[in-house]
């Protein structure tokens, strides 16, 4: 066994195929308040705290007078269609191989600790995670590295990889000196990915699983 013994999650794009629902929940959100925003330019800012992604896309004006509304709308639309959202090819496979080999696994999602919980069980792998902080239990979201740093700290670990599909969380491992394995699954290029610090990047869940011993949790 390596001396890694943590291996920090992402969610949304990661272990479910969720991304593009919720950068048209964006969308929608955004029009329903009366500002345009491009969706791709909201689908480059998913992964990021909902805390932070209002400004970064549209401005501090519109977080200030909408903010709170825009993800007051998100939030809702997305907890409706939650049921209809898929795992990624491997999400549930790769959990249980990590657990086997000993490692603890815990999240570390920007979204609400509710939603993510009914995303680990259509996972269904619920029960195969550690507790894991939220948002709420840091100062600043992703990309800091805050939640990465409460979530190894959570479980005790020592040396810990995070695995994600978005700069984002690529961005916050590296803040973290966290080694990361970065997923294409949440849109995102290779070499934007590699360029923000990832240290391997796969497609899938199913792919990191195949390659699990070109990882540093191999043996």
């Amino acid at each position: 066994m390596s001396s890694y013994d943590t291996v920090v999650l992402d969610v949304d794009g990661t272990l479910v195929d969720s991304v593009y629902q919720h950068t048209m929940l964006w969308v929608k959100a955004f029009a329903e308040v009366g500002v345009y925003v491009p969706a791709w330019k909201l689908h480059r800012a998913i992964g990021m705290g909902g805390d932070r992604l209002v400004a970064h896309v549209a401005g501090d004006d519109v977080e200030k007078q909408h903010g709170d509304r825009l993800r007051e709308l998100h939030d809702k639309a997305f907890d409706d269609t939650i049921d209809d959202i898929p795992p990624l090819p491997g999400a549930a496979d790769l959990l249980a191989e990590l657990r086997t080999r000993g490692l603890k696994v815990v999240l570390a999602s920007s979204g609400i600790e509710e939603q993510t919980e009914r995303l680990l069980a259509i996972v269904g792998e619920k029960d195969k995670v550690e507790d894991s902080p939220t948002s709420d239990d840091v100062d600043a979201s992703k990309p800091a590295p805050d939640l990465i740093d409460a979530a190894i700290a959570r479980v005790e670990g020592s040396r810990a990889v995070v695995i994600g599909d978005a700069v984002w969380d690529v961005k916050a491992a590296k803040e973290a000196g966290v080694f990361s394995i970065a997923l294409l699954s949440g849109g995102f290029g290779e070499g934007e990915l590699r360029e923000a610090g990832a240290d391997l990047v796969f497609e899938t869940p199913q792919d990191v699983l195949d390659h699990l011993d070109k990882t540093p949790f191999g043996d």
